[in-house]
């Protein structure tokens, strides 16, 4: 594993994925990338888990953009175009993950960072974390992905006015917004997180690759006859589960008592 990057299973069934570059504001080097996209895809398909959730070292920063020192000598067009497909087949591993994946926004999340913050399933807000697609500060537009992820979350008028303007978006604009789904007060190991998480981890995995499949399709684009074929497709895997006979057994058990 790439020494960017700490991964953790817990017992519960997430899988925190730290990127651990606080001295560089946990910049997304291209290593670092390719690191992370191998360990969400590990995660993803390791049979215990329900969720992913990547964050950022430190209290700062959740991720910063791309690693300017190493993108300096990007210069031509062949060389942009890779630069960028590398990235963007980066981040399609976390929007392709098996599970939901959560962004914990330890601190801001800039740039190449706000790309990989929408390009998870769900965002959770430390109160002091800000979201920035600051992007056209640098000159350059977004190249990950990640401006068609922030357009289908909050509307391309609000999409354009965060990209043109290079906003910090705070905790409670982006919760007004639907770009946050919640904020905690008390760290990624609090009562907040867990009051958040824990009714996911009570759904079994085959019922969380069902709904990832479901937003994975919505997110690519799929037509409609298809998204709904995925949807038949795992309602039978989860109503032959058992998981499925023996909750509907217990419910029986209860009408009867």
């Amino acid at each position: 594993m790439n020494a960017d990057l700490d991964v953790t299973a817990r017992a519960t069934g997430v899988v925190w994925i730290t990127i651990n570059r606080a001295d560089k504001h946990n910049a997304l080097a291209g290593g670092v990338l390719d690191a992370l996209a191998t360990a969400v895809r590990a995660a993803g398909e390791a049979p215990g888990t329900r969720l992913v959730a990547i964050r950022g070292a430190g209290n700062r920063f959740f991720a910063a953009g791309g690693d300017l020192v190493e993108l300096a000598s990007v210069r031509a067009q062949d060389e942009i175009h890779a630069m960028a497909d590398r990235a963007r087949a980066a981040l399609d591993a976390v929007r392709e993950c098996a599970v939901p994946v959560i962004a914990y926004l330890n601190g801001d999340a800039i740039g190449g960072g706000a790309e990989l913050a929408v390009a998870c399933d769900m965002r959770v807000f430390a109160p002091h974390a800000r979201l920035g697609f600051v992007q056209g500060r640098m000159g350059i537009s977004t190249a990950w992905g990640g401006g068609p992820d922030l357009c289908a979350l909050v509307g391309p008028a609000r999409a354009t006015r965060l990209m043109s303007r290079c906003e910090m978006l705070s905790a409670p604009l982006a919760l007004a917004w639907g770009l946050a789904d919640v904020e905690v007060s008390d760290g990624p190991e609090g009562a907040d997180m867990q009051a958040f998480i824990q009714p996911m981890l009570d759904r079994s995995r085959g019922v969380m690759k069902a709904i990832k499949a479901q937003a994975s399709a919505w997110r690519g684009g799929l037509g409609n006859q298809a998204r709904r074929d995925i949807e038949r497709e795992h309602v039978l895997a989860t109503w032959t589960s058992d998981e499925h006979w023996a909750a509907v057994d217990r419910f029986l058990s209860k009408e009867k008592t």
